[in-house]
């Protein structure tokens, strides 16, 4: 049995088990469902979600299809109640880890494995910024992207997750010395990681002649200032930022709203993005990942290996 079979074999046994739960326990059924009425849902739930989920793991391809199409319905319509109500905070968050197991076990399903490639196309293709634009272009992009992604990633979502967490009712109360206290500890984790960016933004920009951007990423092999240290210091602060916000905000959904998208990044970006600098820069970048970690930063490798490393890319 596949990975995509065996997953939708176990979401078929958690839907029938949540589903017997839900008349006998009551606590279950105000958790998940709120005032909703549970025999409405079960009318096309239980054919949909849990049937589906059992034909999928049987290798019906169609079925694990509809479950997929069909978990991603009731999240949004559950999200929706939930928000407008302030009931069923909980259940949301069950649908949320069903609809991406239900879309990521489909992907292996119909196509044998993830197509992360997908992440890497169109608009947000793997491309080299214009070598022949002056620094001061790339400078300025990188400015540009760095206002747009942090007031996205690092204000808009995590405002939006520490909403969602206060009106679905899964904020926990903290008494006002530890909140104060996580607001510090967080701003101040948040201005290091911050400075920690600009300056691999920096780097990147008037050593690499490109952005961080990979859509637009540098003509040269970045081995100066933190990427000496470590060979993602632009990701490793983007995620203590997020990390950082989530304190300050006192909210356990931000910080793992952080997490998960360190995970994705590390899983499914990086192989991507260092699949290209190895095949543009060849054993320069090889040697570079032999010396500097992907993610703990160690002592910043000699200054004379480090300028012997910079090239060009290979066409």
């Amino acid at each position: 049995m596949s990975w995509g079979r065996l997953y939708y074999a176990l979401q078929a046994v958690g839907g029938a088990a949540w589903w017997t739960a839900v008349p006998t326990l009551p606590w279950v059924r105000t958790a998940t469902l709120g005032s909703l009425d549970p025999v409405l849902v079960a009318v096309l739930d239980v054919p949909l979600f849990v049937v589906g989920s059992a034909l999928a793991a049987a290798g019906v391809r169609a079925a694990a299809l509809v479950t997929a199409a069909w978990t991603v319905l009731v999240l949004g319509g559950l999200a929706v109640w939930a928000t407008v109500t302030g009931e069923a905070g909980a259940g949301v968050l069950v649908m949320l880890a069903a609809a991406v197991g239900s879309i990521l076990a489909s992907a292996l399903v119909l196509l044998g494995r993830i197509p992360t490639e997908w992440l890497t196309s169109g608009p947000l293709r793997l491309q080299v910024a214009d070598a022949d634009a002056p620094l001061s272009r790339h400078v300025a992009a990188t400015v540009v992207q760095i206002v747009v992604f942090w007031g996205l990633f690092l204000g808009v979502l995590p405002l939006v997750n520490a909403f969602a967490e206060h009106r679905w009712r899964l904020h926990p109360t903290l008494p006002t010395p530890l909140g104060s206290g996580l607001f510090v500890l967080g701003a101040v984790v948040l201005l290091l990681a911050s400075a920690l960016g600009i300056a691999s933004a920096s780097a990147m920009s008037t050593k690499g002649a490109g952005t961080p951007l990979p859509s637009a990423s540098a003509n040269r092999l970045v081995v100066a200032g933190p990427y000496r240290s470590v060979r993602n210091p632009m990701a490793l602060a983007g995620i203590t930022q997020g990390v950082a916000v989530g304190l300050m905000l006192s909210s356990w959904l931000v910080v793992v709203y952080a997490i998960a998208g360190s995970v994705v990044w590390n899983c499914i970006v990086r192989p991507l993005e260092e699949a290209d600098l190895e095949q543009r820069f060849g054993d320069d970048f090889r040697r570079y990942a032999e010396q500097v970690r992907c993610w703990v930063p160690r002592r910043p490798v000699p200054a004379r290996v480090g300028s012997a490393l910079v090239s060009s890319p290979r066409r």
